[in-house]
């Protein structure tokens, strides 16, 4: 792939061959964020893993001290008094049935979901709509329950989902550019550490593979995975 004059540039700065520690990786991703708007800081996490087979899928939620930087809208599929405790608690879109529809018409103007037990069986018919997007309401996620507010709250304070692909990588957001190094670095270690007690006892050998940051549009810099064994 040909890169603009700005990447290669950026790249200049990055020794490929060195694993940083963590300050200066994110430091590094700081200095070489190509684009004019306050992008992402993104964890990319290669674990020595097989998703392939159940007792090695690797899963979780954790709230990230200095939040994403993002305002969550939340959606909550919800019935009777729900809906009055999962407005109070902030949630952006509360329904029912009336949410199935408009999703199912192509609405997707959302960022996570949230359900109670008692709505999963319609909210089951978007599958195939939410699965792919990674907005399907979980229990493993803590995503369907009926802790609405309690749930709501914690994911516009900067809960965030994390969950193995096909591919053993873990793809998570941990702040913005403009945030501060420290703030960076807390948000970081606070996602290793849940991902570290996530390790499925089926795994052998190394758990923690490859770890990479990068803000949106920027080049990666490796960071030294011995930081969080």
């Amino acid at each position: 792939m040909k890169r603009g004059k700005a990447y290669r540039s950026a790249l200049e700065q990055i020794d490929r061959t060195t694993l940083y520690d963590t300050n200066k990786a994110i430091e590094l991703v700081k200095s070489t964020a190509q684009i004019k708007f306050d992008g992402s800081v993104d964890l990319a996490l290669n674990l020595g893993v097989d998703p392939r087979h159940a007792d090695q899928m690797v899963r979780g939620t954790v709230s990230l001290p200095n939040g994403t930087g993002k305002d969550v809208r939340v959606l909550v599929f919800a019935k009777g008094e729900k809906v009055m405790e999962a407005q109070e608690a902030g949630a952006d879109y509360v329904g029912a049935d009336d949410l199935v529809d408009k999703i199912k018409s192509g609405w997707l103007d959302f960022d996570a979901v949230v359900a109670t037990p008692d709505m999963m069986r319609d909210v089951g018919k978007l599958g195939s709509v939410l699965g792919p997007r990674k907005l399907m309401p979980s229990p493993k996620a803590g995503t369907v329950t009926n802790e609405v507010a309690k749930t709501v709250k914690e994911l516009k304070a900067g809960k965030i989902e994390f969950r193995v692909d096909k591919f053993g990588i873990i793809h998570a957001n941990i702040g913005k550019v403009s945030f501060t190094v420290e703030q960076l670095s807390e948000n970081l270690r606070t996602v290793m550490d849940a991902i570290v007690r996530a390790r499925p006892a089926a795994v052998k050998g190394a758990y923690l593979q490859k770890l990479t940051l990068s803000s949106t549009m920027g080049p990666g810099v490796k960071i030294d995975k011995s930081l969080f064994d």
